[in-house]
């Protein structure tokens, strides 16, 4: 047997870039990385090494780094990952976040946090997190619970096995998500006479699970017995890619189709039998579908609480549910049938064993009348002087929009605008995290999004409250001359939970910052912040304004960014579905009091 000599941290970089998708493309498209004690002359060393094959990005925190490579994945339909690299204190735990929220969102990314030292000589070593009763806990161990494959490295040779583990959990479409090696940091420098062969190329294809014949049977004769079917389109349409596929079923059956958040762009807005968005943030056409369905065919749904109006949307009484998923924990939730299936290969033998069977024909004025009804919220005010809605801009936004933009959001107040708003006319063309929504993804994502698709054109909608939270990664697409559009809406505060507070009974308190306890009021000029990153920057006042700002953002390079003030308070005030939120069931405002009876009288609606 041939060896070649190397550390662990060679070894596993030069791994790393022997994997190829498909398309002849390293599956791992390049490492974010900070670099500390923990990682700088292992990891550092085996980086620089190969750093014209597999490219290393410094960005400025490691969360952040994180969701740039998570929107990277995510918006090439999980064809490609990035990794993230750190040391071992709170560069580690600061990945924790990015990694839950790839680990909800079913998205591949390999985290390669440094571990404490596997002789434990120096021990404690700096950073190093000590627990009392067990001397084999680090920090890592953290990210147990938000991995799907978890590994702590304490000798060269445990890559053999660890490294093929990791890129079958990445590259599965039903164990797909987060990766994490943690390597001790002596072991990264570790020498180890390594098999040629371990680094011989190999190409990872995508695995189309074909469905069980005795559950394509029974979920045919389901479709065929329904009067009112619907069909719930999810991520996993994307992931899969199903759009063609989703289309060629709904057109060939006559049945209609709704979207997720996740889902959403799986159809044009404006094809006859896209309904428009499901749930909490849903339109009236689609739930209303919903509401009345006596089957309902999830296809790559997880059937989320906001997907399913925390299970009081579905309210026909005879109502079966399907679910047509490649991972066997969701297609069997809530006692549903199950279709175990890659979402293209399952609709295409379920259309064939469908034959020329057609459902009865939607109503279609259920959409005329829900675009008659919202339309005219996304118009610019008449009153040129009044404050802005968030749906005003969101009209704004639409109509500067090309056949290649890419809208993306994360938390707050606008992934229910664009949810209900937002017309999406190709797929992958609405890029959400709502999985998760994790304010703070927005800039970084943004940026991870234009990195996979560098001919798209990008439009980061995020609020002032996301922004504040994570904004540094702003310095890093101004750096490495990454161009996208950040539309910031300031409405001073967290409008969106503002608004749920009182819809629950609450006093507003500690969202807006007029309602915080501040010795000062807020003098944050977020154009100014974010030209001192190297950002171009604007500040606008009216909606005729944003948009002339929005039609130079063509000849900007780099990151571009217009801030708007916005109202706080008004939200699209049609569609929608009831959310479970605990009310308090005792409290001394009436208030609260008529909530919670609203509340309880929602809860018996559950299906």
């Amino acid at each position: 047997m041939t060896t070649v000599r190397l550390t662990a941290a060679q070894a596993l970089v030069r791994y790393l870039a022997a994997q190829k998708t498909e398309d002849g493309d390293t599956f791992i498209a390049g490492v974010w990385a900070i670099f500390g004690h923990g990682n700088v002359a292992g990891m550092g060393e085996a980086l620089y090494g190969v750093r014209d094959v597999l490219p290393t990005y410094r960005g400025q925190n490691e969360q952040s780094m994180a969701h740039a490579a998570i929107a990277y994945g995510k918006q090439l339909g999980r064809k490609r990952a990035m990794a993230v690299t750190s040391s071992i204190g709170p560069g580690a735990t600061n990945m924790v976040t990015a990694a839950a929220l790839a680990h909800v969102n079913r998205l591949p990314v390999l985290f390669l946090p440094g571990d404490v030292f596997a002789t434990r000589a120096p021990d404690p070593v700096l950073q190093q997190v000590e627990d009392f009763g067990d001397g084999t806990v680090s920090a890592n161990d953290c990210f147990r619970p938000v991995s799907r494959y978890f590994d702590r490295i304490t000798r060269p040779e445990q890559l053999l096995t660890a490294l093929p583990r990791a890129m079958a959990t990445m590259t599965d479409p039903a164990e797909c998500g987060p990766v994490t090696l943690a390597l001790c940091q002596d072991v990264q420098a570790e020498a180890y006479d390594w098999p040629e062969s371990f680094f011989e190329t190999k190409v990872w294809r995508q695995r189309r699970v074909r469905p069980d014949v005795a559950e394509l049977s029974d979920v045919a004769a389901l479709l065929k017995g329904a009067s009112s079917p619907v069909i719930v389109a999810g991520g996993g349409v994307h992931y899969s890619g199903a759009t063609k596929a989703l289309r060629a079923f709904a057109e060939a059956h006559q049945i209609p189709v709704v979207e997720t958040q996740a889902g959403k762009s799986a159809l044009p807005w404006d094809h006859p039998l896209n309904f428009g968005p499901i749930g909490v943030t849903g339109a009236q056409s689609a739930n209303a579908l919903c509401g009345a369905a006596d089957v309902v065919l999830g296809v790559g749904t997880r059937f989320q609480d906001f997907t399913t109006g925390s299970w009081s949307l579905f309210k026909h009484p005879d109502r079966k549910l399907i679910s047509l998923n490649v991972a066997a924990y969701d297609a069997a939730k809530r006692g549903a049938v199950p279709l175990l299936s890659d979402a293209r290969t399952g609709l295409a033998e379920l259309s064939a064993a469908l034959g020329t069977h057609k459902a009865p024909v939607p109503d279609a004025s259920l959409k005329a009348d829900w675009f008659a009804a919202v339309d005219p919220l996304t118009d610019a005010p008449a009153d040129g002087n009044a404050l802005p809605t968030d749906m005003q801009v969101v009209g704004a936004v639409q109509r500067a929009a090309g056949p290649d933009t890419v809208v993306m959001c994360a938390a707050g107040t606008m992934p229910g605008e664009l949810h209900k708003l937002w017309k999406a006319t190709r797929p992958m063309s609405y890029h959400m995290e709502y999985g998760f929504s994790c304010m703070g993804y927005e800039i970084a994502g943004a940026m991870g999004i234009k990195m996979a698709e560098p001919d798209r054109d990008v439009v980061c909608m995020i609020g002032d409250g996301s922004y504040m939270m994570m904004n540094s990664e702003m310095a890093t697409a101004a750096m490495m001359g990454i161009s996208f559009t950040v539309v910031l809406t300031d409405n001073r505060g967290f409008g969106c939970i503002n608004r749920l507070q009182m819809a629950t009974g609450g006093a507003e308190f500690n969202n807006l910052l007029d309602h915080a306890v501040h010795t000062n009021p807020s003098k944050i000029d977020f154009a100014a912040h974010a030209a001192s990153m190297g950002a171009t920057s604007v500040k606008v006042s009216t909606i005729e304004e944003l948009e002339a700002a929005l039609a130079g953002a063509r000849d900007v390079q780099g990151p571009y960014v217009v801030v708007i003030d916005t109202d706080p308070y008004p939200s699209t005030p049609h569609g929608g579905s009831w959310w479970e939120v605990g009310v308090p069931e005792v409290s001394v405002r009436p208030s609260v009091n008529e909530a919670r009876a609203v509340y309880e009288a929602k809860s018996k609606e559950r299906t």
